[in-house]
C-alpha cells in the first residue's frame, strides 16, 4: 500500500500572489516578445530569458545592457509592454488558480507583479481569472523585484506585518523578494525549485487554503 504523503502546513495572515508564472502562465508570449528584443539588439535570446522572468523589463534591460542610459531603459520597457499587452495568444491560467484566488474569499490578498495595470488586467482576463481587490503593479514601486519593495507595499496595503505573509512566486527575483522582505515563500513550479523557497509546488493544485476562527490562515502544501 502507497503511503499518503503528508502536507507542509504554513501559518500566517495574508497572502500575496505573483502573477506571471504564478497564476498566468504566459511564457509563450514572454519569449516571443523578449527573444525579439534580444535579436534587435544582437544578444543572445536563451541567456536573455535567464534574466527577464520576475522583473519589469527596465530591471532587465540594465542587466543586460549595462552601458545603455536608464531613460533609454524605461522607455524601451513603454514599448514592450505595449507589445506584450497587446498579444494574448498562449496566456492561459496555470492549473488550480481559479479554485485558489476562489479559495481566498475571506482571506487578506494582493496580486504584487512587475506587470503594470494594463498587461495584468489584460493577462487575468485572458486567462480567465478575477483580479484580487488590492493589486501592486509597476506603477506602485519605484524598484523592481529582486527589491522587496513591492511585497512590503502589499503587506502595508492589508495591514499585516511582513513576517505574516507567504508569499508566492516561480522566479529568483520574485523569490530573492519575498525573502527579502522577511516573509516566508512557497515556490510555484519548475523555474522555483532553483531558487530555495520554503516549499516547491508544482502548480496550485497542490495548495489548500483555511482560515481559522481567529483570523490565522492556514496553507496546506502537497
Amino acid at each position: 500500500m502507497t503511503a499518503t504523503a503528508v502536507p507542509t502546513v504554513l501559518t500566517a495572515r495574508a497572502l500575496l500572489l505573483d502573477m506571471d508564472g504564478t497564476l498566468v502562465n504566459s511564457d509563450v508570449v514572454v519569449e516571443r516578445c523578449w527573444r525579439r528584443w534580444a535579436e534587435r539588439h544582437g544578444l543572445d535570446g536563451d541567456e536573455v530569458m535567464k534574466v527577464v522572468h520576475g522583473r519589469q523589463g527596465y530591471a532587465s534591460m540594465a542587466l543586460l545592457l549595462p552601458d545603455r542610459p536608464m531613460a533609454q531603459n524605461h522607455a524601451d520597457n513603454a514599448r514592450m509592454l505595449a507589445e506584450e499587452t497587446a498579444d494574448m495568444d498562449g496566456v492561459v491560467a496555470i492549473p488550480g488558480a481559479q479554485a485558489f484566488l476562489a479559495s481566498l474569499a475571506k482571506v487578506p490578498h494582493a496580486l504584487v507583479t512587475s506587470a503594470d495595470v494594463a498587461l495584468s488586467t489584460a493577462r487575468m482576463a485572458a486567462a480567465g481569472l478575477a483580479l484580487p481587490e488590492v493589486r501592486i503593479t509597476a506603477e506602485s514601486v519605484g524598484a523592481s523585484k529582486p527589491d522587496p519593495e513591492g511585497f512590503l507595499k502589499g503587506a502595508a496595503e492589508l495591514g499585516v506585518e511582513p513576517s505574516e505573509c507567504i508569499v508566492f512566486e516561480d522566479s529568483g527575483a520574485g523569490i530573492t523578494a519575498g525573502r527579502a522582505a522577511g516573509m516566508q515563500v512557497v515556490g510555484v513550479g519548475s523555474r522555483a525549485d532553483f531558487h530555495e523557497p520554503d516549499v516547491v509546488v508544482r502548480d496550485l493544485t497542490q495548495v489548500r487554503v483555511e482560515v481559522g476562527a481567529d483570523g490565522e490562515v492556514r496553507v496546506y502544501v502537497g
